[in-house]
C-alpha cells in the first residue's frame, strides 16, 4: 500500500530572499538535523540572466531502525537525490527528491515548494507533499513502512525549526533584507554557453510534478488550502500525519462531492472517530454525506419547528458554557414523560429534535470557537437522572433511543466533549447494560456518572462548571426552569385522535368493546410482553391461553385484535384456561408486564371495562356481551396498547430479564431459563 503525505500551507512571515537564504545554510551539513549527514553537488546551472539556479545534489541520510533490520540491509545510510529548481524572477523555489538506495524495491518521493503569499508579498508559503511505496523489503515491509513514516514526521517538524533557527541566526547577524532579484545585461557569449543540454528546458515557475496527483500550481494560500496557523487557531493542535490526513480528506471531497462541502471542523470529526484511518473516514463521512442530503439535514434548523407538546414538556435546553468554553446542555432525564412524549409526538419528532440540538451544538462550538480565540469543536451535557425509574424503560422507548443513539454515532461523532450523569438510581445499570453496546468506546470514555449526591463538592460538578452556571436544583446559584410534569392523558387522548394516522409510535389505540388480541405462539417458553396506558375509564385486563386456533385476518401476520374472537360456546376449563389473574387498572395508570408460554398454542390479551357485568370474572365474554357494550350509552374506556413476542433467547438478554429493585420483570429470567416448573409465570408492573 503507498502511504501518502499532504502537509498544510506553512507560513513565514519573512520575504522570499531571505529565507532562501536561511535555506542555503542547511548544506553541505546541518548540524540541527542529525540524520542528515551530508551533501554534495552532483550538476548545476544557471539562466543566461541568471533568473534560474538549477541544482542537483547526492544527500546522505543515516538510517534510523533496529540494528537487526540493518544488518540484514547492510546499509548503515540512504541516498536521496535532490534537485532545486530557483526561480528568482517569479520568487519560487520547487525541490523534487527520490531515493536512490534500495531504488527498486521502495520507491520514496517527496516535493516541497516555496513561494510567495497571495496577499502579503513580504512573506513566504511553504508547502510539502510526499509518498512511500514499499513493495518488497526482505519480509519486512510493515516494520519499514512504520519506521520510515515514523522518521519522516519527526523530520518535517525539525525542518520548520532548523529554517526558524537559521532566519534568526540572520537576523542576530544584521541581515534582516535582501534585495529582490533584478536582471542584469546579456552579453552574447553568454547566450552560447547557457545552460546544459540536460536542464536547458528548467520548469516554469509553479511547475511540480507531485507523487500525489495533486494540482501542480503554486503553493498559494487560497480558499482550497489549508495554512498551519489556520489548523492551529481553530482546530487544534494537529500532528504532521493528522494534518496530512485532514488535508488529504478535504482535496478528495473538492474533488468528488457535489454540494456544500463540510466545515473543517466537522471533516476532522470523522478523522478523529476513525483515529485517523483516512479510508475508514472517507467511508464514514461519505455515508453521512449521503443520509444528511436524503434527510435535507443541513436545512433542519430553518425548517424544524418542534410540536408545542415537545416544546412544553421536553425538560432539555442549553445553558451557557462549562469552564473550558464548550456549550453547555441540560437534560432533566429522570423527570421527563418519555413515554408520554413518544405517544404524543411520535419517535420520527423525537428524532428530528434530537438532531436539531446536535445541528445547533456544532453552531454554538463555531460560535464559541470565535468567542474564546481557541478551538472548540465540542460540547459538554448534564443529565439529571433523579426520578427514573422502570417506566423510562419502555421497550419501544429504549428502541427508539439506540436508534437515536446510532444515528448520532454515526453523523455527528465526536461532537460529545463530556457527559455529565448526576443522581444515577439504583435502576440506572439496567439502562446502561441497555444501551452502552452501542454506544463508542471513545464516547463512553468521556462518561462521568455520579451517584446520589457525589456530584457535590470537590471531583464533582465544581471541577467542570463554573458556580455561578451549576443549576439551582442541584445545588448551585442558576436558576434553571424546565418542564418535569408528566403529560397528561387528556392531551394523550386528544393528540392521538388527531395524530394516530401519522404517528410513528409503534403501538395502537382503542377504544373499549371489549377489546381481545389473539397471538399464535408456535414455540414453548416464547415471552409475550405488554405495555399500555388507561386513557380513560377503569379497565379490567386479563390474558388467556386457548386450545383452538380462531381465523386470523390479513389485518397482522400471526396476530388479530377484535371486540369477539372466540365462540360463545367456549367452556372454561375445556376450551380455554386463565393464566393471568384479572388485573384492574385505573385511569392515568401505564401497566408494563410479562408472561412466559408454557405451551404453544393461541394466547388471549383481554381488556373490559371495570364494573361492567362479570367484567372480573374468570370468562370470556359472550356476544351478547359485546353488543350490549356497544350500545350501552355509559361512559367508554380508551387503551393505548403495544405487545410483542420474543424468544426465550431474545427475553434473557433484553431490559426485561435485567434485575431491578422496582420491577417485577428480574422473576421472569429465571423462568424463562427453568424447566422444572410445570407452571407459567408472569409479572406486571404499574407506574403512576
Amino acid at each position: 500500500m503507498v502511504q501518502k503525505y499532504q502537509s498544510p500551507v506553512r507560513v513565514y512571515k519573512y520575504p522570499f530572499e531571505l529565507v532562501m537564504a536561511a535555506y542555503e545554510k542547511r548544506f553541505p551539513t546541518c548540524p540541527q538535523i542529525p540524520v542528515f549527514l551530508g551533501s554534495e553537488v552532483l550538476r548545476e546551472s544557471r539562466s543566461a540572466d541568471g533568473a534560474v539556479h538549477v541544482v542537483e545534489r547526492s544527500c546522505q541520510l543515516r538510517v534510523e531502525a533496529p540494528r537487526l533490520l540493518r544488518k540484514i540491509a547492510g546499509v548503515e545510510h540512504v541516498v536521496f537525490v535532490q534537485r532545486n529548481v530557483l526561480n528568482w524572477k517569479e520568487r519560487t523555489l520547487l525541490i523534487d527528491a527520490h531515493n536512490e538506495t534500495f531504488a527498486s524495491r521502495v520507491v520514496v518521493r517527496e516535493n516541497c515548494s516555496y513561494t510567495v503569499h497571495p496577499e502579503n508579498e513580504d512573506w513566504t508559503c511553504f508547502e510539502q507533499s510526499a509518498s512511500l511505496d514499499i513493495r518488497s523489503f526482505f519480509g519486512f515491509e510493515n516494520a519499514l513502512e512504520k519506521i520510515a513514516m515514523k522518521q519522516y514526521t519527526a523530520n518535517i517538524k525539525r525542518g520548520k525549526e532548523v529554517i526558524e533557527h537559521y532566519l534568526n541566526e540572520l537576523i542576530s547577524q544584521g541581515i534582516s533584507h535582501i534585495p529582490r532579484w533584478t536582471p542584469a545585461p546579456v552579453r552574447e557569449e553568454d547566450m552560447r554557453t547557457q545552460a546544459a543540454p540536460w536542464d536547458s528546458d528548467p520548469p516554469e515557475a509553479g511547475r511540480c510534478s507531485s507523487a500525489l496527483g495533486l494540482a501542480p500550481e503554486t503553493a498559494a494560500v487560497d480558499g482550497d488550502k489549508l495554512d498551519v496557523d489556520y489548523i492551529e487557531r481553530c482546530l487544534g493542535q494537529l500532528t504532521p500525519m493528522q494534518e496530512s490526513c485532514l488535508i488529504q480528506l478535504r482535496h478528495w471531497l473538492q474533488e468528488t462531492h457535489k454540494g456544500k462541502i463540510p466545515k473543517d471542523g466537522h471533516i476532522l470529526r470523522f478523522l478523529r472517530a476513525r483515529d485517523f484511518h483516512l479510508d475508514k473516514a472517507r467511508d464514514m463521512l461519505r455515508q453521512s454525506l449521503s443520509w444528511r442530503k436524503q434527510h435535507q439535514v443541513d436545512s433542519l434548523l430553518q425548517t424544524w419547528r418542534p410540536p408545542a407538546l415537545l416544546e412544553e414538556f421536553y425538560a432539555g435546553g442549553w445553558h451557557y458554557q462549562d469552564i473550558d468554553g464548550r456549550p453547555l446542555y441540560i437534560l432533566r432525564l429522570g423527570q421527563m414523560d418519555t413515554k408520554g412524549l413518544m405517544k404524543a409526538v411520535g419517535e420520527e419528532a423525537l428524532l428530528q429534535h434530537v438532531l436539531s440540538v446536535n445541528e445547533e451544538g456544532q453552531k454554538r462550538c463555531e460560535g464559541n470557537t470565535k468567542q474564546y480565540g481557541r478551538p472548540i469543536s465540542s460540547w459538554t451535557c448534564l443529565v439529571d437522572l433523579e426520578g427514573l425509574n422502570m417506566r423510562h424503560l419502555w421497550r419501544p422507548g429504549v428502541k427508539a433511543l439506540l436508534r437515536m443513539i446510532e444515528v448520532v454515532e454515526d453523523n455527528y461523532p465526536e461532537t460529545l466533549g463530556r457527559l455529565l450523569i448526576v443522581r444515577a438510581p439504583r435502576v440506572f445499570p439496567v439502562l446502561w447494560t441497555l444501551i452502552s453496546p452501542f454506544i463508542n468506546e471513545n464516547t463512553r470514555q468521556k462518561f462521568l456518572i455520579y451517584s446520589g449526591s457525589n456530584y457535590q463538592g470537590p471531583g464533582g460538578l465544581v471541577d467542570y462548571l463554573d458556580k455561578e452556571v451549576i443549576p439551582d436544583f442541584l445545588g448551585g446559584e442558576c436558576v434553571v426552569s424546565a418542564a418535569v410534569s408528566p403529560i397528561p392523558a387528556v392531551l394523550l387522548l386528544g393528540t392521538f385522535q388527531r395524530e394516530t394516522r401519522r404517528s410513528s409510535w409503534p403501538g395502537h389505540s382503542a377504544w373499549l368493546s371489549p377489546l381481545q388480541v389473539a397471538m399464535e405462539i408456535l414455540e414453548g417458553e416464547s415471552v409475550i410482553t405488554w405495555d399500555f396506558d388507561i386513557l380513560r375509564g377503569d379497565v379490567v385486563f386479563s390474558l388467556y391461553h386457548a386450545k383452538h386456533t380462531p381465523t386470523l385476518g390479513p389485518r397482522e401476520h400471526g396476530a388479530r385484535a377484535g371486540g369477539q374472537l372466540v365462540d360463545k360456546g367456549w367452556v372454561l376449563g375445556t376450551d380455554y384456561s386463565r393464566v393471568e389473574a384479572p388485573l384492574v387498572c385505573r385511569e392515568g395508570e401505564s401497566i408494563q408486564g410479562s408472561h412466559v408460554a408454557r405451551w404453544p398454542g393461541v394466547y388471549l390479551l383481554q381488556w373490559q371495562m371495570h364494573g361492567a357485568p362479570g367484567s372480573v370474572a374468570c370468562s370470556l365474554p359472550g356476544v351478547d356481551d359485546v353488543l350490549t357494550a356497544l350500545h350501552s350509552p355509559g361512559p367508554k374506556c380508551k387503551l393505548l396498547y403495544y405487545y410483542e413476542v420474543l424468544t426465550s433467547e431474545d427475553f434473557r438478554g433484553s431490559m426485561s430479564s435485567l434485575e431491578s429493585c422496582t420491577s417485577g420483570f428480574s422473576q421472569l429470567s429465571a423462568a424463562t431459563s427453568s424447566s422444572s416448573s410445570g407452571q407459567s409465570h408472569s409479572s406486571s408492573l404499574i407506574s403512576r
